[in-house]
C-alpha cells in the first residue's frame, strides 16, 4: 500500500469530488452514456484494496465526496465494503444506479453500511420508451420497486433524467414522478454530448422550441415545488450562450477515476490525444493531483488562447468543454465552440437545428462492452 505522504501545493485548491467509476459493467446500454466508446473490461478493474486505498488518499487529500458510479456499480460483488470504507473515511457517499438487475437486492447491506445518497436514473417516464431508450426490458417496474425501498430506508433520493428527442416530451411528466416517487431532487439534465451521445448526436438533438418549452416547465414547476422538490437543470451546450466550467474548472475541484485505475480531470478527458494519464497503481492520488501532465494540462489560464485569454468570463467558465472543443473546433484549446464568443458559435447552432429538423431521427448505436465499437463519428464545425 503506497502510504498517504502527499501534501497539495498551498497554490493549488483541494479536490472536493471524487466520480469513482467502479466498473464500466450496465445492464442498460444507454445511447447518450458518457462512457467512453471502449469500456473497460471487467478482467482490468481494480480490486477492492485498490479501492480501499484511493478512497483514503481522497480523504487525506480533502475530499469531501464521493460518487460511487460506473456502469452500474451495484455489478461489484464488493460494492457494500466499497461504501463501509467511504463511511468509515468520513466521506460523503452517492450511489449513482440504474436500479435494475440486483441492486435492489444490495440496497439494504449499502445502507447499513453507511450508505448517504442515492441518484437513481430514469430514461422516460412511459415504460416502453424507457425501455427503448435504455435497451432494457421490464426496467421500469424494478427501478419503481428501488426507489419505494429507497424512501422507506430514509435515505435522500435524486432522480436523473437524461433529455432528448425521445423524451422531451415527458419532462412534465417526469416532473410529476418524482414527486411520486418521494424524490428530494430531480436533475433535468439536457443532453451532454460527449462519449456515446455523441455518436448518437442526430437522434438525440432535440429542436430549440421544445428545449424552450421543457425550460419554461422546469421554471414553473420550481415555484409550484418550493419546498417539496429540488429542480436541477442542465440546458444543452448547442443552444446555449455560455459554455459551463468542465467538471468545475480542470484540475480545480473534481477528479475522476476509472475502472482500470487511470485519473482524469473530466470523465471525456481520453478522448484528448496526447494527454499523459496516470494510473493509481503506480502513484498515490496526491502525486497525480498535483502532477499529473493531464491535470496540468489545461489548468487555471495560462494554456488559453483568445479570446478566452483576454476574457472577464476566464475564471467563470474556464474555457468551457475542452473535450468538446475538440470534437467540433479539433483543437483542445480552442475556445469551445458552445459559446457565444467563438467565431465557430454560429455554426454549432445552425449543426444542432439541421439535426434536430430531420425529420425520422437515425436508430440509436448502443453501448456495448468488449471491444472498440463500430460506430460511425458525426463531422465537427471547423472552419
Amino acid at each position: 500500500m503506497n502510504a498517504v505522504t502527499d501534501a497539495v501545493t498551498p497554490a493549488l485548491p483541494a479536490p472536493i469530488g471524487l466520480l469513482a467509476e467502479l466498473t464500466h459493467r450496465c445492464p442498460l446500454r444507454c445511447p447518450y452514456c458518457s462512457n467512453p466508446l471502449e469500456l473497460d473490461k471487467r478482467s482490468g478493474e481494480l480490486d477492492t484494496a485498490a479501492w480501499q486505498r484511493v478512497l483514503t488518499e481522497a480523504a487525506a487529500l480533502g475530499v469531501l465526496h464521493v460518487h460511487l458510479s460506473g456502469g452500474e456499480p451495484t455489478a461489484r460483488q464488493d460494492i457494500v465494503e466499497i461504501t463501509r470504507t467511504c463511511a468509515e473515511l468520513g466521506l460523503y457517499s452517492n450511489l449513482i444506479t440504474s436500479g435494475v438487475a440486483g441492486a435492489l437486492g444490495k440496497l439494504d447491506a449499502l445502507y447499513d453500511a453507511g450508505l448517504d445518497h442515492v441518484q437513481l436514473s430514469i430514461q422516460a417516464a412511459e415504460a416502453a420508451n424507457a425501455e427503448r431508450i435504455g435497451g432494457l426490458k421490464n426496467a421500469q417496474p424494478q427501478k419503481f420497486a428501488f426507489a419505494e425501498r429507497v424512501v422507506a430506508l430514509g435515505l435522500p433520493l435524486t432522480l436523473n433524467a437524461v433529455i432528448h428527442r425521445g423524451n422531451i416530451h415527458e419532462v412534465a411528466t417526469l416532473i410529476d414522478l418524482a414527486v411520486t416517487l418521494g424524490a428530494k431532487r430531480l436533475e433535468v439534465a439536457h443532453t451532454q454530448y460527449y462519449g456515446w451521445a455523441y455518436v448518437n448526436r442526430a437522434a438525440l438533438m432535440p429542436a430549440k422550441p421544445d428545449v424552450d418549452r421543457s425550460i419554461r416547465i422546469v421554471e414553473e414547476a420550481r415555484e409550484r415545488l418550493k419546498g417539496r422538490l429540488v429542480i436541477d437543470l442542465v440546458v444543452p451546450d448547442y443552444y446555449a450562450k455560455y459554455p459551463k466550467a468542465c467538471a468545475g474548472g480542470w484540475g480545480r475541484r473534481l477528479m475522476n477515476v476509472t475502472p482500470a485505475g487511470k485519473v482524469l480531470p473530466c470523465h471525456a478527458a481520453e478522448t484528448i490525444p496526447g494527454l499523459e494519464f496516470w494510473n493509481v497503481r503506480d502513484r498515490s492520488l496526491g502525486e497525480i493531483w498535483a502532477q499529473s501532465p493531464a491535470f496540468q494540462a489545461y489548468r487555471g489560464t495560462a494554456w488559453m488562447k483568445e479570446p478566452c485569454r483576454s476574457c472577464d468570463r476566464r475564471e467563470k467558465d474556464w474555457g468551457g468543454c475542452r473535450c468538446q472543443a475538440l470534437a467540433l473546433a479539433g483543437d483542445a484549446a480552442a475556445t469551445d465552440p458552445a459559446c457565444s464568443l467563438s467565431p465557430l458559435h454560429a455554426k454549432v447552432q445552425a449543426l444542432a437545428i439541421a439535426e434536430s429538423a430531420l425529420e425520422t431521427a437515425p436508430d440509436y448505436q448502443y453501448r456495448t462492452i468488449g471491444g472498440a465499437p463500430l460506430v460511425t463519428q458525426p463531422e465537427g464545425v471547423t472552419a
